[in-house]
């Protein structure tokens, strides 16, 4: 055990901003702080009473930072944690940081005065079709309450994920949320509400968290704990499945494939997962801003700090696609990442625990995700790369203009499914423009056949992991003529760009906010859209409720066949399950249109 690499990662700016953990790290030594060296070379450092609160690679960089507190009753309950991630971000962990609370008067019920927290648990399991053990778990007594008039609170519990600007908690942008973890004793997997919100590589760093956690409490144990995944309601999904593979193995399910049954929404809590043998460990190289993911021996990703991209290099063994044309493989000391036909050598430190990887087996995909757009990508900051996720606040501040692009793009998507006549125009069109959707261009695209998309873009480190999502999807459906038939345009050239003339069977049309209030530029944005709408084409159009008013005044132009608050979409009233404060802009409304 190096004491350099001790003394590094305890003293270090910015490695613990905690004020307990601070203090303890001034007298580690003294109040009887301990640490221990794991088999891959990290250092986790504990509290005199057992409980970690850092862990660190070989040399002492942080991965995880934690705070705990005891209560008034003698427990310790874990009060904040933060996580790194791999681009030297920061993701904070609130336990219990939402709570949300339901009244219901029950009243209504001639025996309510009988009425037990137990038949509120098995309401909820009736409404929500879960077993009544699954609502016990996340439901305490404490969160159930019945006054003596009949009126009933349930609080919901969840933890909460932020964005932490400066590292600490200081400055901090609510991202998504869990279920309410038993942080002192692991005991379930959690799935993330407002996956789609998450910063690149937040659910393996928290999960790095819930793995060091399980095997700190499972030491003394002789057989290790088998976790279920849990969630009300279940949101069973690949994406999950991978990351809980990576930190624990599932088990067959009475002779059933693991994934088939955990993608069944009625079995995925019946699934049992077992600690993994070989969890994947980071190493990060701060003098080359790399974090490298090592499995077994074996290098599996990279991340740099610096990627105007956004993206990882992955190992490409055993994958029949390799993931955005990134690849990873090391040569004795060396590192060589590729990028298509472009690679970055770097060197690695000579102590590493990493093999030298086999040679490539995939080769690159005809098309470079990147030919989307007509006129190139524009320079887009590491930070503005990596971010390129919808956030949604989680009071009752008005949710932004690229994160409400979501509900609608959502809504049209189930639209086209339920409505025979909406389906139908989507498919049938050849020609669809995409006008300043720049959050949701990939949810706008159908991948039924090749049809033409002209993109207008406004925002383009959004557009950039839109087109990213795009090139994955083409990749999934082996279609690569399809993503040479999208094409991006800044919003600003639009006009100018051949690639851009109509006439359009189909545009989807979100009007910027700053123009709401100037008629003069709706009109000029109506007037544009009539000359790229061809006669009997289709439009949805996202503006505010008086631009209904000036659809009508052109009434030889177009027809206005419904509007629609999008405060009111299925999509928005969902979200508000998980957000019940959450509100859109005032007036916001989706316009469906057909030009004359």
């Amino acid at each position: 055990m190096s004491s350099e690499a001790i003394a590094f990662a305890l003293n270090s700016p910015g490695h613990l901003l905690f004020p307990s953990t601070r203090t303890l790290a001034a007298s580690f030594d003294k109040v009887g702080g301990r640490v221990e060296t794991f088999p891959n070379g990290h250092l986790v450092f504990y509290r005199p009473d057992g409980r970690r609160f850092l862990e660190t690679d070989p040399v002492g960089h942080p991965l995880h930072e934690c705070e705990w507190e005891s209560t008034r009753v003698g427990t310790i309950f874990l009060k904040r944690a933060r996580v790194r991630l791999d681009w030297d971000h920061w993701v904070g962990i609130k336990p219990d940081g939402l709570v949300n609370e339901t009244r219901l008067n029950l009243t209504s019920k001639p025996t309510w005065q009988r009425i037990t927290p137990d038949d509120l648990r098995a309401m909820a399991a009736g409404a929500l079709r879960v077993p009544i053990e699954e609502v016990r778990w996340f439901y305490r007594d404490e969160d159930l309450a019945i006054d003596a008039r009949g009126m009933a609170t349930i609080r919901q519990r969840k933890d909460a994920l932020y964005i932490l600007d400066s590292g600490g908690f200081e400055t901090m942008r609510f991202m998504a949320c869990m279920g309410a973890m038993h942080w002192d004793q692991i005991d379930f997997l959690p799935v993330v509400e407002l996956f789609k919100s998450l910063l690149p590589g937040t659910g393996s760093a928290v999960f790095e968290l819930i793995r060091g956690l399980y095997d700190d409490q499972n030491q003394r144990h002789v057989a290790p704990k088998a976790l279920r995944y849990r969630g009300i309601p279940t949101y069973p999904s690949e994406a999950a499945f991978r990351l809980f593979s990576g930190f624990f193995t599932p088990q067959p399910l009475d002779g059933e494939d693991p994934l088939t049954a955990f993608m069944n929404p009625s079995k995925s809590h019946l699934v049992v997962w077992l600690p993994a043998q070989y969890p994947p460990v980071r190493y990060f190289d701060e003098n080359q801003g790399l974090c490298l993911t090592v499995k077994n021996g074996m290098a599996q990703k990279a991340m740099l700090a610096e990627d105007q991209a956004g993206l990882p290099y992955i190992r490409s063994i055993g994958r029949r696609v390799l993931p955005l044309d990134r690849s990873l493989r090391v040569e004795g000391s060396l590192l060589i990442l590729k990028d298509r036909e472009t690679e970055l050598t770097l060197p690695l430190n000579p102590d590493l625990p990493v093999r030298t990887s086999p040679p490539d087996e995939c080769p690159s995909s005809p098309v470079d995700w990147r030919t989307v757009f007509v006129q190139g990508i524009p320079r887009i900051s590491p930070a503005e790369a990596f971010e390129a996720v919808p956030l949604f606040p989680e009071d009752d501040m008005e949710i932004g203009e690229l994160a409400a692009q979501c509900f609608v793009a959502d809504y049209l998507d189930d639209l086209g499914e339920q409505d025979r006549e909406i389906g139908r125009l989507r498919s049938e069109a050849e020609r669809v423009a995409i006008v300043n959707g720049d959050a949701v261009i990939s949810t706008c695209i159908l991948f039924d056949r090749p049809r033409d998309y002209i993109v207008n873009v406004r925002y383009f480190a959004y557009a950039q992991r839109q087109a990213q999502q795009l090139w994955t999807q083409c990749a999934e459906v082996q279609r690569w003529d399809w993503l040479q038939r999208i094409r991006m345009v800044a919003v600003d050239t639009c006009e100018e760009s051949p690639a851009n003339r109509g006439p359009y069977d189909l545009i989807y049309q979100w009007l910027p906010y700053e123009s709401f209030d100037s008629s003069a530029t709706m009109r000029t944005i109506i007037t544009r859209l009539s000359q790229m709408l061809r006669r009997g084409g289709s439009a949805f159009v996202v503006g505010p409720v008086q631009l209904g008013e000036l659809l009508t005044q052109e009434r030889a132009r177009f027809l206005v066949h419904w509007g629609q608050s999008v405060a009111s979409l299925p999509t928005v009233l969902m979200h508000k399950t998980i957000l019940p404060k959450a509100r859109v802009k005032p007036g916001l409304t989706l316009f469906y249109i057909g030009r004359l």
